[in-house]
């Protein structure tokens, strides 16, 4: 007889980034799915990889990442968000930055880091789906908050009738995968009022930092100096520099947040890539301008999808940042989300990511009822995505 098992995460499915990757790789669909990029990392980042691991640069990096990453983090945050911090309370290479293998690790551990039994987190939904796992691994539970298409933005007033007692922290992702929306100045001001008044922290998800359109400025948690005193901030290397397989991502907190971080990291990964983190030191010094010019990268390739599904049935939501489109489907289906996207995957040959996975199992059915939304990467090569919307204009 075999033993009893009982799964600490019941209600985990298969995620439905691999689900619709593997199904594209089945029917050779154009895969606008999963969000990494067609195209290639940088020559001189991969020269400078190359070039570490052909020097015997391949031991053990220290636990909270090489001093001259560490560095070279610090010189950027300082750079584009800390303008209006102290001296005192400035980044530190030393005290305030940690290396992880890719950001999901660092979401773990800063998870890991602040929730205890019976904590709540506010979480927005459509979620990032490694956010749950996580909070309930550690003991904790989800109080969902749903944010409304199109703009799908944050009722503060809605957020602060949802802390009680229990309410440990709130996490916050711009800009915001899936929906491409972003938070301004206002919401971040707000944000930190309402942590300061309740005692909360916050989790901030910016590994999309570099990515906003039409000229609007991040506003990075980095940016807010109280708000900061109580909040990890969750950043990709991987997303900046079209190296998803690296697993290279960083969290940044004050010193006394970021010594209990660096307690549960030391005995998840312990350390990161080394030849990786000797690379991406030097891109950093050396090749700064490829980050400046991220936002106009992608913004332009949003701008060649969304023109090129001008004339579909498709209803376009807008993408203010990250590298994805919303697209509504109400007027071409009445199946459910991900009905239509193996649909759209096996007779048509685009492969796109349903929304309601986003979302908790329980909601689902609701969701379905009043929502046709799918998810679009654009972090393809032009030529792709114009093949692509030359199908979905047929539809």
């Amino acid at each position: 007889m075999s033993p009893s098992f009982t799964s600490k995460l019941p209600k985990v499915e298969t995620s439905i980034f691999t689900e619709m990757s593997g199904l594209a790789a089945q029917y050779q669909a154009i895969n606008l799915s999963q969000g990494f990029p067609e195209f290639d990392t940088p020559e001189f980042l991969k020269a400078q990889i190359n070039q570490a691991i052909n020097q015997g640069k391949n031991q053990y990096a220290p636990a909270n990442g090489l001093p001259e990453l560490l560095t070279e983090i610090a010189n950027m945050v300082h750079k584009q968000y800390q303008l209006s911090f102290s001296d005192t309370d400035k980044i530190t290479a030393h005290s305030n930055v940690t290396i992880t293998s890719g950001a999901t690790e660092a979401l773990w551990v800063a998870i890991q880091s602040l929730v205890r039994p019976n904590d709540e987190v506010i979480i927005f939904d459509p979620a990032y789906d490694a956010y749950q796992p996580a909070i309930e691994l550690a003991g904790g539970s989800c109080r969902h908050i749903t944010l409304a298409a199109p703009e799908y933005t944050i009722n503060w007033a809605t957020v602060e009738q949802n802390i009680n007692a229990n309410t440990r922290a709130i996490i916050i992702n711009s800009p915001h995968n899936p929906t491409g929306s972003i938070l301004s100045a206002a919401d971040l001001n707000t944000l930190q009022a309402l942590v300061n008044k309740h005692q909360l922290y916050v989790i901030s998800d910016e590994v999309y930092e570099h990515m906003t359109f039409d000229g609007s400025r991040h506003e990075s948690v980095l940016r807010y100096p109280e708000l900061f005193k109580r909040s990890f901030v969750v950043a990709s290397f991987g997303k900046t520099f079209h190296c998803t397989g690296w697993k290279i991502g960083y969290c940044v907190a004050p010193t006394t947040l970021m010594a209990e971080f660096r307690k549960i990291h030391q005995y998840v990964t312990f350390s990161s890539f080394t030849p990786a983190q000797i690379a991406i030191a030097a891109m950093l010094k050396q090749q700064p301008a490829h980050i400046t010019a991220l936002a106009s990268f992608y913004q332009e390739k949003r701008d060649v999808l969304v023109e090129a599904l001008q004339k579909s049935r498709f209803k376009l939501l807008p993408s203010k940042g990250t590298y994805f489109l919303l697209l509504d489907y109400s007027q071409l289906s009445t199946l459910d989300d991900i009905e239509f996207c193996h649909w759209l995957c096996q007779h048509h040959g685009v492969a796109a990511i349903p929304l309601s996975p986003f979302y908790p199992i329980a909601d689902r059915a609701s969701y379905h009822k009043n929502n046709k939304v799918i998810r679009l990467c654009f972090a393809k090569n032009n030529d792709t995505l114009l093949k692509a919307a030359e199908i979905l204009c047929k539809l």
